[in-house]
């Protein structure tokens, strides 16, 4: 089971990386906040102070389209947000 999906390369989550040392992440849905600590220890070989975790459920999505309506859903995920260490940071961009 990976644990680690994605990590959320955004404007504001790039500010926040910058500013504070705060990184977020894309996760599996059942990793508690010490699985997350242990995969981004262990991958990035940094220390995690602090983690935050948040729980995005699924919506339906609606359109008129010339065909008719079309329902489809945006898929749920959970987010968590990881501190490293002062001093430390997490390359996201090496191993492209």
């Amino acid at each position: 089971m990976s644990i680690l999906k994605a990590p959320i390369v955004t404007e504001k989550m790039t500010a926040i990386s910058e500013k504070s040392g705060r990184y977020g992440f894309i996760v599996d849905r059942k990793a508690n906040k010490i699985q997350i600590k242990e995969a981004v220890e262990k991958m990035f070989n940094v220390n995690v102070v602090n983690v935050n975790t948040m729980n995005y459920y699924g919506k339906t999505k609606t359109r008129y389209t010339k065909a008719g309506v079309q329902v489809g859903s945006a898929g749920a995920f959970k987010k968590a947000v990881v501190e490293v260490a002062s001093g430390e940071t997490i390359d996201l961009f090496s191993n492209i």
